[in-house]
């Protein structure tokens, strides 16, 4: 949590951090300015002390938002500095913030950097603050952040829950525009006769999302075949088929980035096929046996090693069991999840350093993939574990396997 990063910075012996980047979505930036929307600004933070926002100043209003202390880089008298720099941008943000650092009390020290931005600037910049400001000892710290986000405080939690919701939402929208839907010789049909492809569900949904303020992040919806690679995204122009497993992998975040919410459901449209329902069957075991293998402060480890014991006794390669294997069940059991999809803890047999925490956000999203046969299966919910100890489930929608077709009558 936010609450840990002076400590964090102790335990790297850091005495500053500064986050920095451009215009692109910069999750360490997001995290220290409360989700303010900003497209620019750096954060100076010594150890022990608030943290200080130097902004663009058309973004003021925005920055301020934030809840940080806010100067403008024209208050701090950037032009003049730019100026005598000749222009040179560079020089003149690593001018600007050695007046900053100054001005906060930190004449020399360790200083860890962080943000998002193009690596070649990045690097530039790196080579420009080391050369003129060899006072400090610059360094690229790369777990902090990390860590600090492995616990979730009551306001992440909040909006978490809320992206959730929204999320169940459009779930429950897209599962009735299928059920709404007709077959015909294996095809799905609208109301006025016309081919509903993979597409045309993914447009629904990204609709669904845009009116409730959140963001698709590349959702998948694969079906038959490409199911059975656990990330292929599905075809657009492929139509919907009865009878066919559908991994359908929602994880929207809030709009212009934010918090994610995760879901995967697996569909069939009509009825499902015996080989599919047996795998549905075994996956769902599998989600049980997980939850069963919980406890705060265990290894994380165990959860997933609990999956593959059950799905290698069932017959299944695993990447325990083949490394190698491209079918059965092949990645972690789940990961964290909050400004990124992917945080920490990792479930996984291959980290075996990670225990379970009060404040810890995660997926639980057992799988089997087998293409060749033409199926993939994935159930994943995300849960949080609360100030008791218990593993709370943020995702309630409904996991049946069948999506069943109304008849003339009740459509």
């Amino acid at each position: 949590m936010k609450a840990d990063i002076d400590r964090l910075m102790q335990d790297r012996r850091l005495d500053a951090l500064i986050v920095t980047g451009g215009e692109e979505f910069n999750a360490p930036r997001h995290y220290l300015t409360n989700g303010a929307h900003i497209t620019h600004g750096t954060i100076f933070k010594l150890r022990g002390r608030p943290a200080l926002l130097v902004c663009n100043r058309m973004e003021l209003e925005e920055a301020q938002k934030s809840g940080l202390a806010v100067q403008t880089a024209t208050e701090l008298g950037y032009a003049d500095i730019l100026e005598a720099a000749e222009g040179n941008a560079l020089k003149a943000t690593v001018r600007l913030w050695s007046k900053i650092l100054a001005e906060l009390g930190l004449a020399a020290g360790r200083i860890g950097l962080y943000g998002v931005w193009q690596i070649n600037k990045t690097i530039a910049l790196y080579r420009q603050l080391t050369a003129e400001l060899s006072h400090y000892d610059f360094v690229a710290e790369p777990t902090l952040f990390d860590e600090a986000r492995l616990t979730k405080d009551e306001h992440e939690i909040r909006r978490i829950r809320a992206v959730a919701q929204r999320t169940h939402e459009v779930m429950e929208r897209a599962w009735d525009y299928i059920a709404d839907l007709r077959a015909a010789g294996g095809d799905l049909l609208d109301d006025d006769g016309r081919r509903i492809t993979i597409g045309d569900v993914k447009s629904l949904v990204r609709r669904e999302l845009t009116v409730r303020g959140l963001e698709d992040n590349g959702m998948i919806f694969a079906q038959g075949r490409d199911g059975g690679f656990p990330h292929s995204r599905g075809e657009d122009d492929m139509p919907l088929r009865i009878g066919q497993a559908i991994v359908f992998d929602l994880f929207p975040r809030e709009m212009g980035g934010g918090c994610h919410h995760d879901i995967t459901r697996t569909w069939c449209i009509g009825y499902a096929p015996a080989a599919v329902q047996k795998a549905y069957d075994e996956v769902m075991t599998a989600f049980d046996i997980s939850i069963e293998a919980f406890g705060v402060d265990k290894p994380a480890h165990l959860m997933q090693e609990a999956v593959l014991d059950y799905f290698e006794a069932a017959g299944h390669p695993t990447a325990r069991s083949d490394p190698r294997t491209m079918q059965g069940y092949f990645h972690s059991l789940g990961h964290g999840l909050g400004i990124d999809i992917h945080e920490r803890p990792s479930i996984s047999h291959l980290q075996r350093d990670e225990r379970l925490q009060i404040g810890n956000v995660l997926t639980i999203e057992p799988g089997l993939y087998y293409p060749e046969r033409g199926f993939g299966v994935r159930v994943e919910d995300t849960f949080i574990i609360d100030a008791n100890g218990e593993l709370v489930s943020l995702t309630p929608f409904r996991k049946d396997l069948v999506i069943p077709l109304k008849t003339p009558d009740e459509r």
